[in-house]
């Protein structure tokens, strides 16, 4: 008999706050559907969760993905700076 729920946790984090929440979902729940049950939304409320990618272990995911066992939803904020040029900005000699 299989199980009727599920455990995930759902995780966002900004320079400010970090939320991570453990939940017991229902089986076949989704990634959007997650993120609502957590009550992300109302503990952050000037945050846009609809314009954030999401993904599964820093592997991005659409949100109708149905999540597993132990999957943890996480919602990526956009990248201030490109990683490649700022490591490029760092090894390059400041003028002198």
């Amino acid at each position: 008999m299989a199980a009727e729920t599920i455990n995930i946790q759902v995780c966002y984090a900004s320079d400010a706050v970090q939320f991570l929440r453990a939940l017991q979902v229902p089986v076949d729940t989704t990634l959007e559907q997650a993120i609502a049950l957590s009550g992300l939304a109302a503990e952050l409320p000037g945050v846009d969760l609809n314009a954030l990618e999401t993904g599964i272990y820093a592997k991005k995911k659409p949100r109708d993905t149905v999540l597993r066992e132990h999957d943890r939803v996480e919602l990526y904020r956009p990248l201030i700076a490109d990683p490649k040029h700022a490591r490029r900005r760092r090894k390059t000699p400041a003028p002198v």
